[in-house]
């Protein structure tokens, strides 16, 4: 059962001149020091930056690492989590919070956009640590995000995350693929460099997604696939029925996808909402990613 915290931390409120580089927070997050949490509700964390503009050279890179087909003009629909989550990453580093980032596993992250957006657009984008609460896995938070042109709300993403505390006897279920039909999938193949592909072209520089030799100092034998690469390359793939329609895409992030890798995606409609989809292993059992786009009148 969720357990929700009283807050009694005052607000946080930061304004940035500018985006700041992720290599330098990096820097912070991987060889900084932090005692873990302090077993109190966390504060609520607010940083802003106003004036962001985009490349579209790293837009266009971007595009072709996720498998969108950039026109020029037109931002991917995740591209401006790319911004936002160099935002994320200063509220991690904050001495507030006392745990790492190291210790902490993406849930779910949901982005509505409201329109098109474009690469000559300046936009003022917010982001919130805004709750915290004890689950039976630890410390689950979430971060929003909002995008303004001028005082128009074209663009939000709300991110949970898992600060992991182990539990005596907690038994952990392998998740299950949805009841969807799975005919005829669609097969890519990862290659070990795809992160850092993606590392280059968004600034994500996460090590475990760098390097065998990297990501085996943080306990894993082989390369972890970003999860937003696998939502990006997810929505990618159905753009042609989400076009320049207005909607939010959903995903829960299930298993690690380590890379090489071959992954299977399937996507159908529902009638409830207008699309479900989820990316799976190559042989279709175990999903890696599921979610669904939702479309607004």
């Amino acid at each position: 059962m969720l357990k929700g915290f009283e807050r009694v931390n005052k607000d946080i409120c930061v304004d940035l001149k500018a985006v700041p580089s992720l290599l330098s927070l990096y820097r912070k997050i991987f060889f900084g020091r932090k005692p873990g949490w302090d077993q109190q509700p966390l504060p609520r964390i607010c940083i802003t930056c106003r004036d962001v503009s985009v490349s579209a050279d790293k837009v266009r890179q971007y595009a072709k690492v996720c498998g969108f087909e950039f026109d020029g003009q037109h931002l991917p629909m995740t591209y401006l989590y790319v911004m936002a989550f160099r935002l994320h990453a200063s509220i991690f580093t904050h001495p507030a919070i006392t745990f790492p980032l190291l210790g902490m596993i993406h849930l779910k992250n949901s982005i509505t956009q409201y329109r098109q957006l474009t690469v000559n657009e300046s936009f003022h984008i917010d982001c919130c640590l805004q709750s915290s609460q004890i689950t039976d896995s630890g410390l689950e938070f979430e971060l929003a995000s909002k995008a303004f042109v001028g005082d128009e709300l074209v663009w939000e993403s709300l991110s949970t995350y898992l600060y992991r505390i182990d539990s005596v006897g907690r038994r952990v279920r392998p998740p299950k693929a949805t009841p969807m039909t799975w005919d005829a999938p669609l097969n890519w193949r990862l290659s070990e460099d795809l992160g850092r592909r993606y590392a280059k072209a968004s600034g994500d520089y996460n090590l475990i997604h760098l390097h065998p030799v990297l990501s085996k100092r943080f306990g894993f034998d082989r390369v972890l696939a970003h999860g937003m690469w696998s939502k990006a390359r997810s929505i990618a793939a159905l753009m042609p029925q989400i076009g320049d329609k207005a909607c939010t895409v959903d995903v829960e992030f299930k298993l690690p996808l380590f890379m090489p890798a071959e992954v299977s995606f399937g996507a159908e409609n529902d009638p409830e909402t207008g699309l479900i989809f989820e990316l799976r292993d190559g042989k279709g059992r175990r999903p890696h990613l599921s979610g669904r786009v939702s479309f607004h009148d």
